[in-house]
């Protein structure tokens, strides 16, 4: 008689706070990963992916990293002695700068931002794909308000 497929075990409930903390861990954790491959902290990989479709100033991305001023500045420093980052200057305000993406920093920001999604992708594998379109509306749900808040200054988001 042929052996039947073993079914995987199905996953054990955590309660809503500890899956939204054990998602955390596992994303921060393909975060370090990720930055750690290319010899970046999980903060410099952060600055990476704000800077790849916006070009804000120090004030801005200090919000969204939620770090002040001069740690970020200090980031940046770091970043433009790498190429990864340039400033330039604020084209509404002759005093103040942004920060862009250099070709170096941009194709370095698609490369992790690819090997993240592509570990995210195979930590979710054992969905279906009615389940992962679920599980994006519901977090896009949850993240989306944290994010506009964010922009505008009243809430750091973690992005």
């Amino acid at each position: 008689m042929p052996a039947k497929p073993e079914r995987p075990e199905p996953a054990e409930e955590l309660g809503l706070i500890d899956s939204l903390v054990q998602s955390s861990f596992l994303v921060q954790g393909i975060l370090r990963r990720v930055a750690t491959r290319h010899d970046l902290s999980v903060v410099q990989m952060r600055l990476l992916g704000i800077l790849r479709d916006r070009e804000p100033g120090i004030l801005a991305l200090a919000r969204h990293l939620e770090l002040d001023k001069s740690s970020v500045t200090g980031l940046v420093d770091r970043a433009v002695r790498r190429d990864l980052v340039e400033r330039v200057a604020d084209p509404d305000d002759g005093r103040a700068v942004r920060v862009r993406l250099t070709k170096a920093g941009r194709a370095l920001a698609a490369r992790g931002a690819e090997e993240v999604g592509d570990e995210l992708l195979a930590a979710t594998a054992n969905l279906s794909e009615p389940q992962r379109r679920q599980l994006s509306s519901l977090l896009s749900r949850i993240a989306s308000p944290l994010a506009r808040r964010a922009d505008s200054g009243t809430v750091r988001s973690p992005s």
